[in-house]
């Protein structure tokens, strides 16, 4: 019986084609508009090729020059300390851990969790962390999120020198358009104040889901920006485009877009695996979920990206810590969760957005997600930049201690990959 009824979930070969009808027809409006914007940037190749100029690494350390010299030492000392290994390797760092069992444990390589750090708002704590690191003989993430104003950091440089930085220590970023709900597009809303008519609304309502391409290519061509914040519906279905296209776009899907079950994961999957390539990759490269989801829900959907063989395609990200205010119920630490998880989990990200919860109870200005939105004169105005500083560097503790608490299980880590080598 049950057979039977699973029998008409087939989608029939004809439902493809109707869509490919829509989608194909030069009367259909909204693709009209969406090529439209592709179009004033040149044919996919010529994008892509323009991207790949932008984003070299001489060419980012040319616009620091331009924009912020200032940085030009900061970026030399990096690449010093990369190229001199003074960052402590993989090998060192399980000894230091674990002590003589790091020579007598196996890892298990193949499910290796990336550390990553948010919201990471200014170039200059990159490198106050990586003081850190050296000095403490920790860990650099693999993986940083930034939430920073998009044109506040392009006209001071910190955009190009974020870029550069990424580069030289080997890590994958997230850059967040400025083209969401905090721009002033929902003019319902106003803050906080009108929170809950953020539920399933937040975002690029109307036309703004084509400023959101216009100003991912924009930033791709000019900056070589390719990896971007995706929170809407609408604009993740304009990524599948664009990437369809050839366009070598590539976005994490925000924990605001609330992906809180399998279900919801399947769809977006889905979508997907609709509009993957032949080669069958997708743009969907970072899956946040939601902060409610637990370990099953994980788990489930799990064996869905791998039959739909994205396992090496599409990261799992979770919230191992949160800012202590505005985003979520306190105390939030999912660490012991986590080691769980990744025994049986591929390809999952641990993402810290707070100190943990016994640290940032004793701070004067614990994080608040809030801060992530003010702007960076204001931040020094209000005298709050060292308190944003150190939230960040609570950030970072708690990064490495997930490291610890995951080598001691004997699970791998993804670190910053040009500094902690594997010997």
């Amino acid at each position: 019986m049950t057979e039977d009824i699973r029998q008409r979930l087939k989608i029939e070969p004809g439902k493809l084609d109707e869509i490919n009808a829509v989608l194909l027809d030069p009367s259909t409006e909204i693709i009209q508009q969406f090529l439209d914007i592709v179009n004033k940037y040149g044919t996919p190749a010529e994008i892509n090729q323009k991207a790949r100029h932008a984003g070299s690494l001489p060419n980012l350390i040319e616009l620091v020059r331009q924009k912020c010299p200032q940085y030009l030492e900061d970026l030399k000392w990096l690449e010093e300390q990369r190229d001199n290994k003074a960052f402590i390797s993989i090998k060192e760092y399980r000894r230091k851990v674990l002590g003589d069992r790091a020579d007598e444990m196996s890892f298990a390589d193949d499910f290796a969790v990336t550390l990553e750090i948010s919201a990471t708002q200014y170039f200059p704590w990159v490198i106050s962390i990586a003081k850190k690191a050296l000095a403490e003989k920790s860990l650099m993430p693999g993986r940083f999120i930034r939430v920073r104003k998009m044109k506040e950091q392009e006209e001071d440089g910190d955009l190009v020198a974020m870029a550069a930085a990424m580069q030289i220590i080997g890590a994958s970023y997230v850059e967040a358009l400025d083209t969401k709900g905090t721009d002033g597009s929902n003019i319902h809303l106003g803050g906080p104040e009108t929170i809950t008519g953020y539920f399933g609304g937040v975002g690029q309502p109307n036309e703004y889901a084509l400023k959101w391409v216009d100003e991912f290519l924009y930033y791709y061509t000019t900056y070589g920006i390719r990896q971007v914040l995706n929170l809407n519906s609408g604009t993740i279905l304009l990524g599948y485009l664009l990437h369809r296209l050839g366009v070598d776009i590539e976005f994490k899907i925000s924990v605001y877009v609330g992906n809180d079950n399998p279900y919801a994961a399947l769809w977006t999957l889905i979508g997907a695996k609709l509009f993957s390539r032949s080669d069958g990759s997708t743009p969907l490269v970072g899956f946040n979920w939601s902060n409610s989801v637990n370990n099953q829900t994980i788990e489930l959907t799990a064996q869905i990206r791998k039959k739909l063989n994205f396992e090496d395609f599409v990261r799992f990200e979770h919230h191992i810590t949160e800012t202590w205010k505005s985003i979520v119920r306190q105390p939030y630490n999912r660490r012991a969760e986590l080691i769980e998880l990744a025994r049986k989990v591929r390809n999952i990200s641990a993402k810290h957005e707070g100190g943990d919860p016994e640290v940032e109870i004793t701070r004067e200005h614990p994080s608040d997600i809030l801060d992530y939105f003010r702007d960076k004169a204001e931040v020094i105005s209000s005298g709050d930049w060292d308190h944003l500083l150190l939230n960040y560097l609570d950030k970072f503790d708690a990064t490495n201690r997930t490291a610890q608490a995951l080598t001691e299980n004997g699970l791998s880590v993804i670190a910053a990959q040009h500094l902690h080598y594997y010997e």
